[in-house]
């Protein structure tokens, strides 16, 4: 498998006490070069307009990237820009495209993007939720746009909803979405009665469900879904904020059910689209735990 980030990815700084932090992405370099020093790891190149553009309204993009010489500006009460932010956000969502690029050269089968800031909540003209591009819908729309494809899953395990992503591709059959997320939460989106063009697959899970409901509902519901959908290509929204010591969710995982999912997503990459897969960093913000997982989820990747 290989693997990108950016230094710029570590320079989006919101401020002391944010839980976006830089050290979120310390953590998860420092434990996948621990665990694997023979890793392959790519500089991620920065993002093209033209690329952004395909996913989100030209507004967005020039409020992101006008320039901020010192100090924060506030998008909204928790989305943040800091001087550093325009060009990590831009290598952010090119990682994506860079991965994508790879896999379906034949380069590698898996690929995951360790970089920052997170893009699910980013919506075609609103940054939110911590996220300023939606870095998964961008590699999905260069991935259909450029490469061909009809049939290109996102999968989203992060603990809240993608709602920007929902609210990106929900019109667009040749991309389907499936998450489990917990119920009750930010961005109080998600309900199972969203169907979009009929591809769109939402499952809320109750605070407190735990590894055993998590799967149970993955191996019912959402994995046929996606094994019926026979993707060419599995684009993964991997966030780690379900786990039981995260501080913004109560979900109860623990590293192994990232393995397990992991390995599950896989095996139905393998069957349909050649195991192509992309991975890209989404939440997690208990420093120890997003480690862990992260090390779970990429030697997953690795098989």
């Amino acid at each position: 498998m290989l693997a990108w980030t950016h230094p710029a990815c570590l320079t989006h700084d919101p401020g002391p006490g944010h839980p976006e932090q830089p050290a979120r992405l310390r953590v998860v370099l420092d434990a996948l070069q621990e665990a694997w020093p023979d890793l392959d790891w790519r500089d991620a190149p920065a993002a093209r307009r033209g690329a952004l553009l395909r996913v989100h309204a030209d507004r967005l993009v020039d409020q992101v990237l006008e320039p901020l010489p010192a100090g924060l500006r506030h998008l909204d009460t928790d989305t943040l820009l800091s001087p550093g932010s325009a060009r990590a956000a831009l290598h952010a969502a090119g990682a994506g495209i860079a991965a994508v690029d790879a896999v379906l050269a034949g380069e590698t089968t898996t690929a995951f993007c360790a970089v920052r800031p997170p893009g699910h909540h980013a919506t075609a003209d609103t940054a939110m939720g911590f996220c300023l591009f939606n870095n998964i819908a961008v590699a999905a729309a260069h991935a259909r746009d450029q490469h061909g494809l009809e049939r290109i899953a996102i999968v989203d395990f992060d603990v809240h909803h993608g709602n920007g992503t929902q609210a990106i591709f929900q019109r667009e059959p040749k991309v389907a979405y499936l998450s489990s997320h917990q119920s009750g939460l930010y961005p109080h989106t998600g309900s199972v009665h969203e169907r979009g063009a009929g591809n769109l697959h939402n499952v809320l899970l109750p605070p407190g469900s735990g590894g055993f409901r998590f799967r149970n509902t993955w191996l019912d519901t959402l994995l046929p879904a996606l094994d019926d959908f026979r993707p060419q290509l599995v684009l993964v929204s991997a966030g780690f904020d379900a786990h039981l010591s995260d501080p913004l969710a109560d979900l109860m995982l623990d590293a192994d059910d990232f393995a397990w999912i992991t390995a599950e997503l896989r095996t139905v990459a393998a069957r349909h689209g050649g195991g192509r897969l992309v991975s890209m960093l989404e939440g997690g913000y208990n420093l120890d735990a997003l480690a862990e997982c992260t090390v779970a989820h990429v030697g997953a990747l690795r098989g």
